[in-house]
């Protein structure tokens, strides 16, 4: 008898920066997700695809639920949150491992609906001593809710990530797949794009950069063999611009090096990547100026 095909979607939710994006590029093999150590780096909901033999997973990445900020990016990015826990089939509940148990996780936690299957994730256990020193944490958590599994891993180093796999095919319904067998992610190369030049904005500018800076597509060629890519970054204040630029614009061309080097890496081609920066105030106040921005 053949072994009945399952597919569908596993959530990956969390409080800020316990390593949700690093996850789901290691699950499917590829950079979809941008990561940096800003919280709430991720800021849609990312789909990333991992196709199996007998199983088709489809991963959502989805932004590290904001307790602490107000205003109306972090209740879009909230919202976000909300809607993929009612979607998906199965939710995979990530934890710092070595940062313990705390109230923001507990806060995700209540956000899951009781009839979800929830995998206990614990992260980066590479940093987190012997295994006997989780069954504390594993205990704690296990009396707030019953859990299919508890899975420790290291999304960095690639650990248990195929027993955490096998974990989530087992959650999924039978049923055909719902991407193309070679697909990676539900997005647009165009968006792929705006992502990594956003993740070098934060990961090179870091703290000197508010949260609400942003990127923005303003041209897409696809040809044969290059990308020929026009981006503007917004920032929301006059004094912002020379912090991105950095002494004689050294600071911009290291961005758009490193970010064009990821994009060739993603896309198999050349990329021409010119990169603008730009005074927008405002631009994330209210949630009309944010869905113009491509925000859901």
């Amino acid at each position: 008898m053949s072994q009945l095909f399952r597919s569908g979607t596993v959530a990956i939710v969390g409080r800020p920066n316990v390593g949700k994006s690093t996850l789901l590029n290691r699950l499917i093999g590829s950079k979809v997700s941008i990561t940096s150590a800003k919280a709430q780096t991720t800021r849609h909901r990312i789909v990333g695809v991992l196709t199996q033999e007998h199983a088709q997973l489809a991963f959502l990445d989805t932004p590290g639920f904001q307790t602490r900020h107000v205003g109306a990016l972090n209740q879009v990015l909230n919202r976000t949150v909300r809607q993929v826990l009612s979607d998906a089939d199965a939710v995979m509940l990530v934890v710092d491992a070595p940062a313990g148990w705390t109230l923001a996780d507990e806060r995700v936690l209540k956000l899951i609906p009781d009839d979800r299957q929830v995998i206990l994730v614990l992260n980066k256990t590479d940093a987190a001593g012997e295994r006997l020193a989780l069954l504390p944490l594993v205990d704690r958590v296990r009396q707030l809710r019953e859990f299919a599994a508890v899975v420790p891993i290291s999304a960095q180093r690639g650990t248990q990530l195929e027993a955490l796999i096998e974990e989530c095919v087992r959650l999924l319904p039978p049923g055909p797949p719902l991407y193309e067998p070679d697909a990676i992610t539900d997005r647009s190369e165009r968006f792929l794009a705006s992502e990594a030049l956003r993740e070098k904005v934060f990961r090179l500018v870091g703290d000197e950069l508010p949260y609400t800076t942003t990127v923005v597509i303003d041209q897409f060629e696809e040809l044969p063999h290059l990308r020929r890519i026009r981006a503007t970054i917004l920032v929301e204040r006059d004094a912002h611009r020379p912090i991105l630029l950095g002494g004689g614009g050294e600071r911009m061309k290291r961005i758009g090096s490193e970010a064009r080097a990821d994009l060739e890496r993603l896309f198999g081609s050349k990329v021409h990547l010119e990169v603008w920066v730009k005074v927008k105030g405002g631009w994330a106040d209210t949630e009309q100026s944010l869905r113009a921005y491509g925000y859901e």
